[in-house]
């Protein structure tokens, strides 16, 4: 089987400016993008970008500062979820990437919320994913739940384990709420990599490849691909395959290395 690959274009295509990067990943073999944040860009633009290249546009962060554990910001979490929804019905993106925790400068997390307890921090972003579960089911545009690292790029996230973010999915029972499962951040918390991918893969709506360590592209860490994407193979998923990498030299060598899969 021959997954459809997604190029994340932010970390990808740096050379170029942002607008030049869809046309330079459908040159490549890509049939889709996605990128990270949507109010610091042009969504005219960037639908104009991805219609003129003949490609798709996978997603984008739909949550950014805000945080899905804290009730307190329930209400302002799900209203700027309702701007990220209509920001990509406008770009014609198939999914938003929702998140525990708002996310600051570099992915940082911007407060673990130590003051809450686990079970009201778990009580808390189960509320508000069903919410969000009508708001993608009403609107069309599906939401993938994202588990981070907290090893080394997100320490403090609250949601880290494949299995609570499946479980959770798989209790809400939405086809629109699914889970982003992102090998890089999954091997550094967890490892497992195949037998997660067969316990949870039913629930699984967006796969992020990375290699570990370093988020370089694949053959440059110690995560087997080959064994992963024959495993998401045996297990019928059919969703896409993006490539959240940072390129180790430059972005034609990671593609080399992406292909070669």
């Amino acid at each position: 089987m021959v997954f459809q690959k997604s190029a994340c274009i932010e970390p990808m295509y740096s050379e170029l400016p942002f607008l030049e990067r869809f046309q330079a990943a459908k040159d490549d073999g890509f049939q889709f993008v996605e990128f990270w944040s949507w109010t610091d860009k042009d969504l005219d633009a960037v639908r104009d970008a991805a219609s003129s290249a003949g490609i798709g546009i996978a997603g984008f962060n739909g949550d950014a500062e805000l945080s899905m554990i804290n009730p307190d910001q329930k209400e302002a979490y799900l209203a700027f979820l309702r701007r990220s929804v209509e920001a990509a019905k406008k770009v014609g993106a198939r999914s938003v990437t929702i998140h525990s925790n708002g996310l600051g400068e570099g992915g940082a997390v911007i407060d673990p919320y130590e003051n809450l307890s686990d079970s009201l921090k778990l009580c808390a972003m189960f509320d508000t994913l069903k919410a969000c579960a009508e708001i993608a089911e009403e609107s069309g545009v599906a939401m993938n739940l994202e588990p981070l690292n907290v090893t080394t790029d997100h320490v403090g996230n609250f949601l880290r384990t494949t299995r609570v973010a499946a479980e959770m999915t798989r209790l809400i029972g939405s086809s629109r709420l699914k889970v982003l499962y992102d090998v890089y951040h999954m091997q550094l918390n967890e490892g497992s990599v195949c037998d997660n991918i067969r316990a949870y893969g039913d629930q699984f709506g967006h796969i992020h490849i990375a290699d570990a360590p370093g988020r370089h592209e694949p053959g440059t860490g110690e995560i087997n691909y080959v064994n992963v994407l024959a495993c998401l193979e045996e297990i019928g998923y059919g969703g896409l395959v993006g490539f959240e990498l940072i390129p180790k030299t430059g972005t034609a060598e990671a593609v080399r290395a992406i292909m070669r899969l």
